[in-house]
């Protein structure tokens, strides 16, 4: 886990380079035929990268943007009516059968296929109207983390490059030398003050909810601690029950819009005596965890990397294995 993510950095590199060609001719054709909406279609790391790429397309080129469940097509044999309308399919192995079932289904119900898969000559790639490749390499770990931030790094490409954000572009060229940066930054004190525990929340909003959602998975799959994603939003309703004096919160908060609020919510957590790990701003009464600044966008692909290194270390300081999570296989064939 730790060397793999180490490597995100020069994958993502790599990868921009590698399908800057087919990422600008494919956004040329969804300008031309704008699609009604796009479904994302997803399991596990993937679909936290399309939780992330949902805030993404629906606030850069206003396109409603939803989750497909693939029980409902697996399972139920039932597909809606999809013409007109893309499917982003997000994968790393591309083989896992009810996301198969799910982009079959699709397709003959009218959607054009677009596949995020690190695995080229996988059954998905093979069901695809377009192919972005991952380019990730290997991963042999169980635990997902370049494979991760590829997808996210392909969600920004083709985003930047349908809604033509030259801005945008620009900021994830310059990401490359970030994540090595965020890969260096010293995240001891989450380590120090999440080793003895066994639940914490963990908080994102807008386009930093993904990151949540796949730091709550990590944190259970290579710490064997029980982590709950929540959006800032949400956590003021009914969750906010159980978080008392010293209950644990991991916050992640980019510069955008939703900052002002995440950054108040953690302030009066922080205020109560609860636990609280800020990642992304300044918060009185708690623990700041040191990022990299860039444009919003990317500041949660820093954040995840440096919660990676993080989260291996945490994983061993609690005595586990990260690489080995105990009933778990890199290839997920849910049914």
């Amino acid at each position: 886990m730790y060397g793999e993510s180490a490597q995100a950095p020069a994958v993502v590199r790599a990868q921009l380079a590698a399908n800057a060609g087919r990422v600008a001719r494919l956004a040329e054709r969804l300008r031309e035929g704008p699609p009604r909406a796009v479904v994302t279609c997803a399991r596990g790391s993937s679909d936290h990268a399309a939780t992330f790429a949902r805030y993404l397309i629906e606030t850069r080129l206003g396109i409603l943007t939803s989750s497909a469940s693939p029980s409902v097509s697996s399972v139920y044999e039932v597909t809606p009516d999809l013409v007109g309308m893309v499917m982003l399919a997000i994968s790393q192995s591309g083989a896992s059968p009810d996301l198969l079932a799910t982009v079959s289904r699709a397709r003959s119900n009218g959607a054009r296929i677009v596949a995020m898969v690190n695995a080229e000559s996988s059954p998905l790639a093979q069901l695809a109207d377009d192919v972005i490749p991952l380019a990730a390499g290997p991963e042999l770990s169980i635990a997902a983390t370049k494979s991760y931030l590829a997808s996210l790094a392909a969600i920004v490409q083709l985003v930047a490059s349908w809604a033509r954000d030259a801005e945008l572009a620009a900021a994830l060229e310059n990401a490359p030398p970030l994540l090595e940066r965020a890969f260096g930054l010293d995240w001891s004190a989450a380590v120090t003050r999440l080793t003895g525990v066994n639940n914490l929340y963990v908080i994102g909003r807008g386009l930093g909810l993904g990151i949540a959602q796949e730091a709550a998975l990590k944190f259970k799959e290579t710490c064997g601690l029980h982590a709950e994603a929540l959006s800032a939003a949400e956590l003021r309703h009914g969750p906010m029950a159980l978080v008392r004096a010293h209950f644990p919160l991991l916050v992640f908060t980019q510069n955008d819009e939703s900052r002002t609020g995440v950054v108040q919510l953690a302030g009066e957590l922080a205020a109560k005596g609860a636990a609280v790990l800020v990642a992304g701003a300044e918060v009185p009464q708690a623990t700041i965890l040191p990022t990299e600044s860039a444009h919003p966008v990317i500041e949660p692909l820093l954040y995840a990397q440096s919660f990676y290194r993080m989260a291996n270390a945490l994983s061993l300081a609690r005595g586990h294995d990260p690489d080995r999570p105990p009933n778990l296989s890199k290839v997920t064939e849910t049914l």
